[in-house]
């Protein structure tokens, strides 16, 4: 058995069959993030080590301050691809506003979208894309970090992530295994396991529906009230097992006071089948000067 690669990442249970040489779209990595600089240093040092890079990183940051800054400025100095840092002022939690603002700069055909503590396993981008299929997008799951394993990930320790590490939750997630993905069906509807941690989806698609709904502001549902208006649109829902691995650290619960307002939202989305929403995208993109591009 090989040894552990000198990064994050073991190969123990990590099975990965031979790959068919096919044409994938562009990528574009889109990260949401706030405030919290330990745990977007390690997303980033993870995306560094991407068996395949995405074509461009665009940081989605909800109002960080100036340490959050000095991050992406660092890691933009590393990484092979273009970075773009896109950044609004600290109003509360505004999660839609700032991922439609970094939406509208995307260049890739296909957005790999996480948020800003999930550790990525190294063939993660190339499990997604591999994955992707017109007229779809997909849910990616999660594997749970406990207080230790993330404890020492942010004190700097190297620490291998791997399927049989102690301290994870949801342990089956850890398996990279894409032969069984197609095997899998999973949740179907728009509410059950929805998570924008971990998602994927076509440019045009999330310009068809205008984005995520700014109307929603507070966490809950926005995640699931955007892949409504997918569903609405045609789109269907995959679920990626068994590839898509990404490590989620450990943090405190955010408030969930905004969850019944949000909740409403999603439930007239459903009931009224809306695909398009009002406050969405657009008007960032009118201001980025339009199509921005292959």
């Amino acid at each position: 058995m090989p040894e552990d690669p000198p990064s994050l990442w073991s190969t123990r249970g990590d099975l990965d069959p031979h790959r068919a040489m096919i044409t994938l779209p562009t990528a574009s990595l889109l990260v949401a993030t706030y405030n919290w600089e330990g745990a977007l240093d390690c997303v980033l040092a993870s995306v560094q080590a991407q068996s395949r890079l995405p074509d461009e990183l665009v940081i989605a940051d909800d109002g960080s301050g100036p340490a959050t800054a000095e991050v992406v400025a660092r890691w933009a100095a590393r990484l092979p691809v273009p970075v773009r840092h896109v950044w609004h002022e600290d109003t509360g939690f505004r999660l839609a506003a700032i991922r439609n603002r970094a939406l509208a700069t995307v260049r890739g055909e296909y957005v790999l979208m996480i948020d800003g503590d999930m550790v990525l396993h190294p063939h993660f981008v190339d499990s997604h894309l591999r994955f992707a299929r017109a007229g779809a997008y997909v849910q990616g799951g999660r594997v749970l970090l406990r207080e230790e394993p993330t404890r020492r990930l942010l004190a700097g320790e190297p620490l291998a992530l791997h399927l049989f590490m102690r301290g994870i939750g949801n342990r089956v997630n850890a398996l990279h295994f894409p032969a069984l993905s197609r095997l899998h069906r999973g949740a179907r509807g728009p509410l059950q396991r929805t998570r924008g941690c971990n998602m994927a989806y076509w440019r045009a698609d999330a310009e068809r529906v205008n984005g995520f709904n700014e109307d929603m502001e507070g966490w809950g549902r926005e995640d699931s009230e955007f892949v409504a208006r997918l569903m609405n649109a045609g789109i269907a829902r995959r679920n990626l097992k068994f590839g898509g691995v990404a490590y989620h650290l450990h943090h405190r619960t955010r408030p969930q006071d905004a969850v019944a307002a949000n909740h409403a939202v999603y439930e007239r989305v459903v009931r009224e089948r809306t695909v398009r929403c009002v406050n969405g995208m657009d008007k960032y993109r009118a201001q980025t000067g339009g199509d921005p591009g292959p």
